[in-house]
């Protein structure tokens, strides 16, 4: 099996952007918007062609802080 890298140094907790709520790091994207879309039937691809500042590992990362969040985690954001 292999080893799982961890993404989540791509998401930032920052009280100056978007009142505090995790981003991906370097813009104002949120944790909360990428997994609405990709809730909403979207996928990483559509994602990727609608905000060209996104990386694919930047919508796992949500995709794994939500992981742990659900799972009970108490997850620590980088704060920028």
């Amino acid at each position: 099996m292999t080893p799982i890298t961890s993404r989540l140094d791509r998401i930032i907790v920052d009280p100056e952007i978007v009142h505090g709520k995790p981003v991906i790091r370097g813009t104002r994207i949120t944790v909360q918007v990428i997994l609405e879309l990709l809730a909403a039937g979207e996928t990483i691809e559509d994602l990727l062609g609608e905000y060209d500042e996104l990386t694919k590992d930047d919508v796992l990362a949500a995709l794994e802080y939500a992981a742990s969040v659900a799972g009970g985690a108490k997850v620590l954001a980088f704060v920028a």
